[in-house]
């Protein structure tokens, strides 16, 4: 019996000594450890994502239009389908709006005493009308999809979760248990935008953007609708390069972030060692290093935010100008209206809301999509020890009775009080 309990300590103990050698290496105790042969990333965040965009947004799609028949798949297609007929109806009824006030404008300035009052009522309040009825439609959409989005966010969260449960132990002991909080937090946090980017902003913004231009060609010429496009792909040029360029920046800001915080996790965690060891400076200084290094790369993002903005404003102002030129120049000809004019005005500021959703989507939809880069990753970790590897182990048979032979207890002479 004694042997047996002198085997199960040692074991517990093993296990012990094991844990605290691999926080040990986390920690990077410089009297112990050479902190230079060690570092807490993990391989997942490497300069490469394991995940791809691509298979990201693949996967979010299958939660959007789930396969099978049961009731909850059902109501979310449901969902969707209602959410994109709220969209296509905000967008038609949108533009309506600046014609609408082109013919207000028109008949105030030509109108006859007898109808001088009426038809301008009518048509203010139909002006009105218009644009509630498209941001109706559009907070109708939204609080009819939230149910998929926050749907979508729990299932992959749970996911997730359970994943990391399946997950060996040796998996566990060389991560930082702060940087797996952030992950999933800040991955499931993009989930939402990313989902209603999908649905409401790609293809409806195309095809809003279609409208409008074909409208300009019909109605004003060919050149206005080119330079409307020029503007369009000027924009989406710039806007595409700078993004690209500060995608890498959000990428170490989230690095950066995720060692912050299992920093200060496992160090409060290792209170007593720190104490021990009396480094609490030492890790004041790391923590402080992490900080100011996501400090610098703060600051870079914001200012390359301000030159996108900057050039984006640039870029749409030049052609608001040289459209309202043209239009400015067909009423001195004759040939346009001053209504004329506040149409031109009104769908080029029509055109600059999907320019703007172009801009901050694609910005955000990257940042999102970086955001989750490392949570869809923790998915793609594989168990070292499965069920599969343990099949041999089922041949092995065990005695059916233990027998303790010759087994005494006593204690020790020199610790008897007498």
């Amino acid at each position: 019996m004694l042997l047996y309990h002198r085997a199960a300590s040692r074991a517990i103990a093993e296990r012990l000594l094991l844990r605290h050698a691999a926080r040990s290496r986390r920690m990077q105790w410089p009297s112990i450890v050479n902190a230079a042969s060690f570092s807490t990333d993990s391989k997942l965040e490497s300069k490469k994502p394991v995940v791809s965009s691509k298979e990201i947004v693949s996967s979010l799609a299958g939660y959007l239009w789930p396969s099978g028949d049961s009731p909850e798949a059902r109501g979310t297609k449901s969902r969707v389908v209602l959410s994109l007929g709220l969209l296509v109806s905000a967008k038609l009824i949108n533009i309506q709006v600046p014609f609408i006030f082109k013919d207000l404008v028109d008949v105030m300035g030509t109108a006859t005493p007898e109808v001088a009052v009426a038809l301008p009522v009518s048509l203010v309040l139909g002006y009105g009308l218009g644009r509630f009825s498209a941001n109706a439609f559009q907070e109708l959409r939204n609080a009819i999809f939230a149910k998929v989005a926050h749907g979508t966010i729990r299932q992959v969260a749970r996911n997730v979760f359970e994943h990391l449960h399946g997950l060996d132990l040796k998996f566990h002991l060389d991560r930082q248990t702060g940087a797996l909080s952030r992950t999933i937090d800040r991955g499931s946090r993009s989930i939402d935008f990313v989902l209603r980017s999908m649905l409401f902003n790609v293809a409806p913004t195309a095809l809003e953007i279609g409208l409008v231009s074909s409208i300009m060609a019909h109605q004003f010429g060919w050149e206005y609708a080119a330079v409307a496009l020029s503007t369009l792909t000027a924009y989406t040029g710039f806007t595409v390069g700078v993004t690209q360029w500060r995608t890498e920046i959000r990428r170490r800001m989230n690095k950066l972030e995720n060692e912050a915080g299992g920093k200060v996790i496992d160090s409060l965690m290792n209170y007593e060692t720190v104490k021990y060891f009396n480094n609490e400076k030492h890790e004041a200084d790391r923590y402080d290093n992490v900080l100011r290094a996501y400090q610098d790369a703060s600051l870079i993002t914001q200012t390359s935010l301000s030159f996108l903005n900057a050039g984006q404003n640039a870029i749409f102002s030049a052609g608001l100008t040289a459209i309202m030129y043209m239009a400015a120049q067909g009423i001195v000809d004759g040939t346009l209206t001053v209504g004329d004019l506040v149409l031109v005005n009104g769908l080029l500021f029509q055109l600059s809301i999907p320019l703007n959703f172009i801009g901050s989507v694609y910005r955000e939809v990257r940042q999102a999509v970086i955001d989750m880069e490392a949570m869809f990753a923790l998915r793609a970790v594989q168990p070292k020890i499965t069920a599969g590897s343990i099949e041999g182990f089922s041949d092995y048979t065990t005695p059916k009775s233990i027998t303790f032979e010759n087994v005494d207890f006593s204690y020790r002479e020199d610790r008897l009080k007498k």
